[in-house]
């Protein structure tokens, strides 16, 4: 029996019988025939002036008779009238789940229709700027009035963050860890605004439960590495320090299991999407915050210079790209251009040489951050190291004869100020790039809108993160040697005998070396 072929309105989106019905819609909508190609910027207005008769309408016919219905997914999709009014950026792209292998064919778990995600409503759609800056930038047209709420609020964020530097290194280790659990919730909200109708179970509270372990386990690390004078002199801290890896490793397990048992037969693929979820995103924020937070105790300055030269960057590109920017840079992010990207590099590496040469005159920037056991607080006087201590350095022959200068006086982090600005400025906006398609697999805006005019907490550091991981290598790789109080606090974890073995063999070699007189 041959069956009988339907074609789908391209202005409702409703099955026709017979090629002749499709197109006395089609007149009666736009007063003549127009393709499906034609219809994409206007069908939302079409699906409610469509006049088809209610006869004609086939929503009640069988699946196999509707050769040409779209899958339910992309059905739904496209009747939704503001599916992809917030996408990120101006185009629409990419899919709304992970393509797996075997779904074309319909491999895997029979719920796969079901575990197919809606796409998430923006989290920027609530305009939350204060009322005050509101009314006084009323007039002014949309791109000047958004550029005054970002250069208001920057200025503000900036004030917030000297205000933090003050206050010591006690506090910004706490603020990076609420900045940590904030990017953590948001990133999670995403993902719970995509599967919430799923009901998935334990699925929020697994996830908070392991950014616990996690942190548990990153930062007893640091207790232990920072603190082994504290932790020598308190019974039980000996014992979590002792037993810690082995405590983080059985709460670790325990959330595992509870996982495990939380499996739910017709969720079996989302929430391992999900699992996943929560540990890509533990990865990409509690271990780069974990990174920070080693490189404050390397000197402030390794804290403070990385963070102003992302700030300076994500400033002068913006400012760049705003009076300058024409040609465009990045189909992730349409907005960004050459002119941006260019000149935020120059401005970023005179910043940051400039800033370099200010901090590296003060102690309080430069010496590394310990703890003082016997006024348990946190000390900042030291030697400088050679790094930060002004040198001689004979200029090349061809600056010679430009400048008529000979040499310079320079303190040795300025050069290295130099190649942490060319990597903020050059690999660091990638972090951005590679948010913004995030962004855009889910069309959301803003990761969310806590800040007016900039959106989520998540929006301001994605290039820090990055950028945290680069310094902690480049420290590593480069400036970092031996810690001689991380071997001290080594040393007194040992029995007394070893202590004792050690002692003799360091006089012996001492002595070997001229260094000690012999006995």
């Amino acid at each position: 029996m041959k069956k009988e072929r339907y074609e789908q309105c391209s202005a409702c989106s409703v099955l026709h019988k017979g090629a002749g019905h499709y197109r006395k819609c089609q007149d009666e909508v736009f007063g003549g025939g127009r393709g499906r190609e034609q219809t994409a910027g206007i069908n939302k207005h079409a699906q409610r002036s469509c006049r088809c008769p209610a006869e004609l309408r086939t929503d009640s016919i069988a699946p196999e008779r509707a050769l040409d219905r779209p899958p339910p997914a992309e059905e739904a999709r496209r009747r939704r009238p503001d599916s992809t009014d917030n996408i990120s950026d101006k185009e629409a792209g990419g899919d709304d789940r992970p393509n797996l292998p075997g779904d074309a064919e319909g491999e895997g778990d029979v719920d796969s229709k079901a575990d197919t995600p809606d796409v998430p409503l923006s989290t920027a759609d609530t305009d939350n700027t204060p009322e005050c800056l509101n009314k006084a930038l009323e007039g002014l047209p949309p791109r000047w009035k958004n550029y005054w709420i970002r250069g208001v609020l920057s200025i503000a964020m900036i004030s917030g963050f000297f205000l933090i530097i003050y206050m010591g290194p006690i506090t910004l280790i706490f603020v990076v860890m609420c900045v940590q659990i904030k990017c953590f919730q948001e990133i999670i909200t995403i993902g719970y605004r995509v599967y919430h109708s799923y009901e998935l179970p334990w699925f929020r509270t697994l996830s908070w439960y392991f950014l616990v372990c996690v942190n548990y386990f990153f930062y007893g690390e640091t207790v232990a590495d920072y603190f082994g004078a504290l932790v020598q002199r308190e019974e039980p801290l000996q014992f979590l320090a002792r037993y810690h890896r082995f405590i983080s490793f059985t709460l670790y397990l325990a959330g595992f299991c509870m996982f495990v048992l939380s499996l739910v037969k017709k969720h079996y693929r989302l929430q391992f999407y999900m699992f996943a979820w929560t540990h890509v995103t533990l990865l990409i924020v509690v271990t780069q915050s974990h990174l920070v937070i080693q490189n404050l105790f390397e000197g402030m300055i390794w804290f403070i210079v990385p963070i102003s030269i992302v700030i300076c960057n994500d400033i002068m590109a913006y400012l760049f790209g705003f009076f300058f920017g024409r040609t465009p840079l990045i189909k992730l992010s349409p907005k960004k251009t050459w002119e941006g990207f260019i000149g935020g590099f120059f401005g970023t590496v005179v910043f940051g040489f400039i800033l370099a040469f200010l901090l590296s005159q003060f102690q309080y920037f430069v010496c590394p951050v310990e703890f003082n056991s016997e006024t348990n607080s946190f000390a900042v006087e030291c030697e400088p190291s050679d790094i930060f201590v002004v040198q001689e350095y004979t200029l090349p022959a061809v600056v010679q004869n430009t400048l008529r200068w000979k040499t310079v006086n320079l303190y040795p982090f300025q050069i290295h100020s130099v190649f942490l600005s060319s990597f903020a400025s050059l690999i660091g906006p990638f972090g951005g790039f590679f948010a913004s398609g995030f962004k855009r697999a889910f069309k959301i805006k803003d990761f969310a809108n806590t800040i007016p005019g900039h959106g989520g907490i998540m929006d301001r550091f994605d290039c820090q993160y990055l950028m945290a991981t680069f310094v902690h290598v480049y420290i590593t790789s480069f400036i970092r040697g031996p810690n001689p109080s991380k071997v001290l606090q080594q040393l007194l974890k040992l029995q007394p005998e070893q202590q004792l073995s050690i002692f003799h063999s360091l006089h012996a070699h001492l002595r070997d070396r001229g260094m000690l007189p012999e006995a």
